[in-house]
């Protein structure tokens, strides 16, 4: 069935609605590290956060999920929620809090239309932190169709931008994995993780146990 019709241009996605196994961990991730506001918190079971006032932009319940485990390889569901930045410096300042507290990153990437950092939260779920570039910067081909791609980004350029950019990058990569359970994905040491932002400049491409992905490039 097609509707000729198309969507109102002003409408957007709203907001994510996560399931978590415990739901303090999940604030520590979303509000202690990513620094969003806490609007709302109904006990245990749910919790309702957001940038800027908004009633919401990300919900979190254990309605159904209380103590549970992530979903197996290989079934459907969100492959990642994507957090947009309103500039490159604040994309910035969120990997150099990323860098803080020792999160390993699954990628990072330079789209044309984007840069993105890909990680985890603490449920697993695969979280994109952006910015977009202006729209008259975009890619685009010889007809004008978009024409978005995958390539290194310069990690060192990203972490300049942000206030506490003049710290060298050497001194703030940590090994510390987020929970234990997570010891089955690739965690980088600090001399590890230090030639993968390298690897970015060089294309080196190193496939991700996790999901079959080039761990750097080829997530959009």
């Amino acid at each position: 069935m097609t509707n000729p019709k198309k969507i109102a241009p002003g409408t957007r996605i709203g907001h994510v609605h996560l399931k978590v196994s415990v739901l303090q961990r999940s604030l520590d991730f979303y509000c202690g590290m990513l620094g969003f506001e806490l609007m709302q918190r109904m006990g245990n079971s749910a919790a309702f956060i957001s940038a800027g006032g908004y009633h919401h932009h990300i919900g979190l319940n254990t309605w159904e999920s209380a103590g549970g485990e992530a979903p197996p390889i290989g079934t459907t569901g969100l492959y990642h929620l994507a957090i947009l930045y309103p500039s490159r410096a604040e994309l910035g300042d969120a990997l150099q809090r990323v860098i803080e507290a020792g999160i390993p990153l699954d990628g990072a990437a330079n789209h044309g239309v984007s840069e993105a950092l890909y990680l985890r939260d603490p449920d697993d779920n695969g979280v994109e932190l952006y910015w977009d570039r202006p729209e008259q910067e975009w890619p685009r081909d010889r007809e004008g169709q978009l024409a978005m791609f995958t390539r290194p980004l310069d990690v060192h350029s990203l972490l300049a931008e942000a206030d506490a950019g003049k710290t060298r990058v050497a001194e703030l990569l940590t090994t510390a994995p987020l929970t234990p359970r997570r010891s089955r994905r690739r965690i980088y040491n600090q001399q590890q993780l230090g030639r993968r932002i390298k690897g970015c400049d060089s294309r080196v491409r190193q496939r991700s146990k996790r999901r079959g992905r080039y761990a750097l490039f080829q997530t959009l």
